[in-house]
């Protein structure tokens, strides 16, 4: 007859329970904390904040705060100016990743080959990552204003303006403001990121393909892009949705003006919350941006997986 290896580690350990819950608990203890700091900094806010979208929260309202259910969504399907923010949200996140990329990677690829200095100018680049986003906005608020501002000045002498005038008041053009101040900011992620991904490829592949006779553009479209694909998506995704939910160069420079035409979801949210003091409709809105986010990280993720599985 034999007996399992388990059944004697059983019978020989002849400790206490409370000795044995504490060395099978001793896992959990030292994960506790983080767990702890996630569920307080993170799943409690999003849980109240799902339960505000369903909720009737007015701080000015004293009878508010009952059960509603889907009233503020009814609401949202027919909101003209969420339908505008949501537009301007697409071309204000699309126009800011899409150019912030192209003049991040071209800072990249500079950075990538050696020459004097060149520790210097990754310094410099990296530059205005490092300024507070809201002093960002004001500063460029400041030269867009013609008065004190040099920009709108330029924009005349070059004959692109009939006069120098504020764009951020001109309705036509007031999101162009904010746009040129977070391609500003934001183009050293993209320099930076991209650079580390460039250093990473072997040079060993360029030296063959530039005995094999390629150029620069067959060297770049063979190579370099094929390697930095995966840290372009999710570099992509990233920003995505950090320029999505990024209100404040907004609400600094136009506050969403003029006539709401710069006004996108996450400034509506705050003006919304921090203005109207409705509580509740903001959650509606947020959960629905959220859900878009969401749907969009997904398909980058799934285009990322399959570009590292066809490598």
């Amino acid at each position: 007859m034999t007996i399992s290896a388990d059944t004697l580690d059983m019978r020989r350990d002849r400790r206490p329970w409370l000795h044995r819950l504490a060395d099978a608990s001793e896992p959990y203890l030292y994960s506790a904390p983080s767990l702890i700091l996630i569920i307080a900094v993170m799943l409690v806010p999003l849980t109240l904040g799902v339960s505000y979208a369903f909720r009737d929260i007015q701080l000015l309202n004293p009878f508010s705060g009952g059960f509603i259910g889907l009233d503020h969504f009814r609401e949202l399907s027919g909101d003209a100016a969420f339908y505008g923010a949501l537009r301007n949200t697409l071309w204000w996140t699309g126009t800011s990743v899409v150019l912030q990329f192209v003049f991040g990677l071209t800072l990249a690829l500079l950075l990538d080959k050696p020459f004097p200095g060149r520790a210097i100018a990754q310094a410099l680049v990296f530059l205005p990552w490092a300024v507070p986003s809201f002093l960002a906005g004001l500063n460029w608020a400041w030269l867009f204003n013609p008065v004190i501002g040099p920009i709108p000045h330029w924009l005349f002498a070059l004959g692109l303006m009939h006069e120098p005038g504020n764009i951020l008041s001109d309705p036509n053009y007031a999101m162009w403001g904010p746009i040129i101040a977070n391609v500003w900011w934001g183009i050293p992620f993209f320099a930076i990121t991209l650079l580390a991904a460039l250093q990473a490829i072997p040079r060993d592949l360029y030296e063959a393909a530039s005995i094999d006779g390629a150029g620069w553009f067959q060297r770049f479209r063979s190579i370099t892009l094929p390697f930095l694909a995966p840290t372009i998506a999710i570099t992509v995704l990233l920003r995505t949705v950090w320029i999505s939910n990024f209100a404040d160069l907004i609400v600094v420079m136009t506050n969403g003006g003029p006539a709401d035409r710069t006004q996108i979801v996450a400034s509506y949210i705050f003006t919304t919350a921090f203005k109207r003091l409705d509580f509740g409709y903001a959650s509606a809105i947020a959960l629905v941006l959220l859900a878009l986010l969401l749907a969009y990280s997904m398909l980058i993720i799934l285009l990322r997986q399959t570009l590292l599985n066809k490598d």
